[in-house]
């Protein structure tokens, strides 16, 4: 679902809000229960979280806890701004550095992002794939894992240059995606990834 905001809201004076701006109208409308809302190229996304997004998302941040113990800098749906413009994603799987620290605004950099997943869903699956893989690679993301739940499949891009990644793999669900040699230093089962 998209909300056109020019429709809801009074503009100020320019002709665009501020990312931070989005923001904040965001938190006082409401936002139905077990929805995401992320602003892609200055337009608001909301998804419905589904019960197979859900556990991917569990089986991946999972395997950074058994790899990394539970102090691992993993996250789920906060607020990350990158390049580009107006992008204020909410990534489903962000695993930090671990010297990591949050801004003086209380948010984390994307420079210290070292692995991104997103879990497609069928109305912003092109995101996924477009503005947001260009932003993560922008923003240096050294791996970049889209999970389709609908074909069975993992989308693996590393080496980011520019705004695009120079490697970019496909694996079927049940197949290990082995990430040793970056900087995640994983192997990622896959066999327990559901299917939509």
């Amino acid at each position: 679902m998209t909300i056109e905001l020019t429709d809801r809201i009074e503009m100020a004076d320019s002709d665009e809000l501020s990312l931070d701006e989005l923001f904040d109208w965001l938190e006082r409308i409401h936002v139905p229960e077990g929805y995401k809302v992320e602003i892609v190229e200055g337009g608001v996304f909301m998804s419905p979280q589904r019960d197979v997004h859900w556990h991917v998302i569990r089986r991946i941040v999972r395997a950074f806890e058994d790899r990394f113990g539970m102090d691992v800098k993993v996250l789920s749906d906060v607020r990350i701004d990158f390049p580009g413009h107006n992008n204020g994603f909410a990534p489903d799987v962000v695993k930090l550095s671990q010297d990591a620290e949050k801004t003086a605004r209380g948010r984390w950099r994307r420079e210290d992002i070292e692995f991104v997943a997103e879990v497609i869903s069928k109305d912003t699956a092109a995101n996924d794939f477009g503005p947001k893989k260009r932003a993560y690679a922008a923003a240096g993301v050294a791996v970049y894992l889209i999970a389709d739940p609908y074909t069975g499949k993992c989308h693996v891009f590393t080496e980011p240059k520019g705004d695009d990644y120079l490697r970019e793999s496909t694996l079927a669900f049940g197949l290990p995606v082995d990430l040793t040699g970056t900087v995640v230093d994983l192997v990622l089962a896959t066999d327990g990834f559901p299917r939509d």
